[in-house]
C-alpha cells in the first residue's frame, strides 16, 4: 500500500485488551501479508470475523481456454462478449497465466452479495460509470476512469449509480501490487519525478460500523473456483483500524506523463507493478522536440513480454480501427508498430489526445473462448500496404 493511515477508534497498542462500553472486547483482526513479513492493517470489530453460518457451492463461469493454432498480432473488440451480471459475475476472461488474468465487464445489475477475491489483488479499471465502493475499511467514491486497487482478501462491494453503460477492465494479480519502486524514496513516500503522489490517492472513510445479526452472503473467489460462505454478522462492523493494507483509488487523468525530446519508451508510462508483469497508461500529453523527432513509436518486438492494451478513449494516432473497447495483444518475438503512413504522418505533430491502459507480462499469455469470438480476423495483415 501506498503509506500507513489510521481510522476510527483504536487502542493504544497493537493486541491488547480494547474493551466496548459494556465491557465486551473488540475482535481484532491481523490482515498480513507475506506471512506477516510484509504490510498489514489491524482491524476492529464489535464481532468476531469467523463466524460462519454454513457454506455452500456457488458457480460462476467467466470463460474456457482456447488455444490458436498459430501465434500472430490480434486485435479484439470486448464489446462482442459482453454478458450479463454483476460487478464479479459479469467478467468476461479474455487472456491469462499463472501471474496475471485480465476481463472485460459490462456490469447490468447490483447485487447484495459481499465479495472477496482470497488468492489475488484485482486492479478494476472503471471505464464506465460512477458508484461507491464499500468495503470494510470504509466507502470510496468511484468516478469514471478510476482506477482501484482491491487487495486479496478484502472483502466489498461495488454499487453504481445507473447500470445502462457500467464497463470495467479488471486485471487480476497473483502477487501484491504496488506502485513502482523508482518513484519512490527509500521510506516510501513518493519522489518529486514521480507522475503521482499522494495527494492523487484516495483512500476509503470509515462509516459507522453495521452491527447487525442476520445471515450475510460473501462470494469468495479460490483462484478459478467459489463458494458462499454464509455469515453470522455483518462484515462491515469496524469501530477503527490502522496500517497499510487497503483499497484505494487512483483516476487516469491524475497521471503527470513524463515527455523527453526524443521518443521514450513505454516505460515511462509505468503506473503500477507486480511479479511478472507491469502496468502503463498513456494519457494526453505533449511530444517529442527534438526538431526532427517522429512522434510515432518505432517498430519493436517484445523479446521478454507479451504486451495487451487496452483502448479507453481519444485518437489514437499509431493506428486507425480502434475505438474506446478495442484491445490488442503483441505476442513477444512478433514485431509490431504504426500502420503504414501514421509514422510520416506523426511528423511535426505536437501532441496527443488519447487515454489507455497496458499490461506487459514477462511470461506468455493464454486465450480464452470470449477472446477468440471478439477477434478482427484481419487485424495481422493490417501493416500490408495496399
Amino acid at each position: 500500500m501506498p503509506f500507513y493511515i489510521e481510522r476510527g477508534e483504536i487502542p493504544d497498542k497493537r493486541h491488547i485488551t480494547f474493551k466496548k462500553e459494556n465491557g465486551e472486547l473488540y475482535r481484532e483482526e491481523l490482515f498480513s501479508t507475506h506471512g506477516f513479513s510484509n504490510i498489514y492493517s489491524n482491524k476492529y470489530h464489535h464481532n468476531m470475523p469467523s463466524k460462519v453460518v454454513r457454506v455452500e457451492p456457488y458457480t460462476v463461469t467467466h470463460g474456457t481456454p482456447w488455444d490458436p493454432e498459430l501465434l500472430v498480432n490480434y486485435k479484439i473488440d470486448t464489446k462482442r462478449s459482453d454478458g450479463k451480471g454483476n460487478f464479479f459475475t459479469a467478467r468476461k476472461k479474455q487472456t491469462y497465466n499463472a501471474d496475471v488474468a485480465i476481463y472485460t465487464a459490462k456490469v447490468t445489475e447490483e447485487t447484495n452479495e459481499f465479495y472477496r477475491n482470497a488468492y489475488a489483488d484485482e486492479v478494476i479499471f472503471v471505464h464506465e460509470g460512477e458508484g461507491t465502493l464499500y468495503s470494510e475499511y470504509g466507502t470510496l467514491e468511484i468516478k469514471k476512469w478510476d482506477y482501484l486497487i482491491i487487495p486479496k482478501g478484502t472483502t466489498y462491494q461495488l454499487k453504481f449509480t445507473q447500470y445502462d453503460n457500467v464497463r470495467l477492465f479488471v486485471v487480476e494479480s497473483f502477487s501484491m501490487v504496488t506502485i513502482p519502486k523508482n518513484y519512490r524514496t527509500e521510506t516510501g513516500q513518493m519522489l518529486e519525478t514521480a507522475p503521482y503522489c499522494e495527494r492523487d490517492i484516495r483512500c476509503p472513510e470509515l462509516q459507522p460500523a453495521i452491527v447487525e445479526k442476520g445471515e450475510f452472503p460473501l462470494v469468495i473467489k479460490y483462484g478459478d473456483r467459489y463458494q458462499k460462505t454464509i455469515l453470522q454478522w455483518h462484515p462491515f462492523d469496524l469501530v477503527g483500524w490502522d496500517g497499510a493494507v487497503y483499497p484505494w483509488a487512483f483516476n487516469i487523468q491524475d497521471f503527470a506523463p513524463i515527455v523527453g525530446k526524443i521518443h521514450l519508451p513505454p516505460t515511462i508510462h509505468l503506473v503500477f507493478t507486480a511479479n511478472n508483469f507491469v502496468m502503463c497508461n498513456f494519457v494526453p500529453r505533449l511530444f517529442d522536440f527534438h526538431p526532427e523527432s517522429i512522434p510515432a513509436p518505432y517498430y519493436h518486438s517484445n523479446i521478454d513480454s507479451d504486451e495487451v492494451l487496452y483502448y479507453v478513449d481519444g485518437d489514437f494516432m499509431s493506428r486507425t480501427g480502434i475505438e474506446a473497447g478495442s484491445l490488442t495483444l503483441h505476442p513477444k518475438g512478433v514485431p509490431h508498430g504504426p500502420q503504414p503512413g501514421k509514422t510520416e504522418a506523426s511528423i511535426g505533430t505536437k501532441e496527443t489526445f488519447e487515454y489507455a491502459v497496458m499490461v506487459d507480462t514477462f511470461a506468455p499469455l493464454k486465450l480464452t473462448d470470449n477472446f477468440k469470438k471478439c477477434m478482427d480476423k484481419d487485424y495481422n495483415q493490417s501493416w500490408l500496404e495496399d
